[in-house]
């Protein structure tokens, strides 16, 4: 399944998370992901995701014991999957939670795995011929073990479309936020970072999903830089410019950037333009070249070529997508003004 089209689910079809729970899973993981998916964030008021956690009966996770809600037969019904952390990666995963995790993705549930939970979807065969990733401890484990599995140590997470995978612990967070980010845009995504009081998304790796304004902690290098660049957006700015406000050579920026945010200075700069301009065609009624001046595209036709190939949609079409999960559209608006 493509990006796009896991884009155009409706809540709906994602408003219910299943997080599988068996003997030996990680309760890190298991813990973030029930907390970005159990409450939506003050002030929001879209339908928010239905959590449920699945399991064969009383488990043990880390050092805790844990009653499911449902059976790991559940797992089918839901909409999207998360299999978190599993701990002894040396040890097959429980057959019955292998054959519920292939069921649930033969039944169309979107499928993630958090950290070394990419050894229970390597098991269920949903990794084979796939791009994927697990804790950079473990990725020649998981090459070696399964080898149709293309396994890429250097990323943060891999959006397969229905088959997700992220690397251990804090891109587990990357990864849940990216998912809220597919299914609700932007704007809410920040608000679940917000309410967490994490970074609202960091690059998974892939060109289409954007990183963060200002990376955590703010005592790096670049913090001085990084929120001068943001509030700037809307002006032209060089690599040269930058490296000029932080008193530095363009190539010593170059290899801050590198070793803060993981990316070049223009890169990282193009994203937050992406972003913000995300931000806009969620939260205002601002035509296309509007936007384009304000995050510093310059023309509605610079802002759609760099928009399509980096979130993969038009900004027509990301609009129309996000804007009525967000506020009320203009027409709306205007019929209920007329109505009173």
């Amino acid at each position: 399944m493509s990006v796009w089209n896991a884009i155009m689910r409706t809540i709906s079809d994602m408003h219910t998370v299943a997080l599988a729970a068996t003997d030996g899973m990680l309760h890190f993981e298991l813990s973030l992901a029930y907390e970005v998916f159990s409450s939506a964030p003050a002030g929001v008021t879209v339908p928010w995701y239905d959590v449920t956690v699945c399991g064969p009966g009383a488990v043990r996770v880390g050092r805790f014991r844990l009653e499911p809600d449902r059976g790991l037969d559940h797992l089918p019904r839901a909409r999207t999957v998360i299999v978190p952390g599993w701990a002894d990666v040396e040890a097959d995963p429980p057959a019955e939670l292998v054959d519920a995790v292939r069921a649930a993705h033969e039944a169309g549930a979107r499928v993630a795995s958090l950290c070394t939970g990419a050894f229970v979807l390597a098991a269920a065969g949903l990794l084979d011929g796939r791009r994927a990733t697990t804790h950079w401890a473990h990725t020649r484990d998981l090459a070696a073990r399964y080898p149709g599995v293309d396994v890429n140590p250097d990323v943060l997470y891999v959006d397969g479309g229905s088959v997700l995978t992220s690397a251990g612990k804090a891109a587990a967070m990357d990864l849940c936020l990216h998912l809220v980010r597919l299914d609700h845009g932007s704007s809410i995504a920040n608000a679940v970072a917000r309410r967490l009081v994490v970074p609202p998304h960091r690059d998974g790796g892939q060109a289409q999903f954007v990183t963060a304004p200002v990376p955590a902690p703010h005592d790096h290098p670049l913090a001085g830089l990084l929120p001068w660049v943001i509030e700037r957006l809307d002006r032209p700015l060089t690599v040269e410019d930058m490296a000029r406000q932080a008193n530095m050579s363009a190539r010593h920026l170059a290899r801050r950037f590198r070793s803060v945010t993981g990316t070049t200075p223009l890169r990282w700069l193009l994203t937050q333009r992406i972003r913000r301009a995300q931000e806009l065609l969620e939260t205002t009624d601002d035509g296309v070249g509007a936007i384009a001046a304000a995050t510093g595209m310059g023309t509605a036709t610079t802002l759609r070529r760099h928009f399509g190939r980096t979130v993969g949609v038009p900004p027509d079409a990301y609009r129309r997508t996000f804007r009525s999960r967000t506020r009320p559209s203009t027409e709306a608006r205007t019929e209920a003004r007329t109505e009173a």
